[in-house]
């Protein structure tokens, strides 16, 4: 599946599109199912959340 054909989650409506419907600046993504997508903002928070954590291990 070609990054045209997955979902992406529009940052600035909140909805789910297919494909390459709005600026890059303004989508996430992409997802291979348009459910992984809706959960969008709870997947950039968690990995948010894991990055913070290695840096911080990095750190020590």
């Amino acid at each position: 599946m070609s990054d045209a054909d997955k979902y992406w989650y529009n940052l600035k409506t909140g909805e789910v599109q297919q494909g390459f419907e709005v600026p890059s600046a303004d989508r996430a993504g992409p997802f291979d199912t348009a459910e992984e997508a809706a959960r969008a903002p709870e997947i950039m928070r968690e990995r948010s959340r894991a990055w913070a954590a290695e840096d911080a291990a990095e750190d020590d």
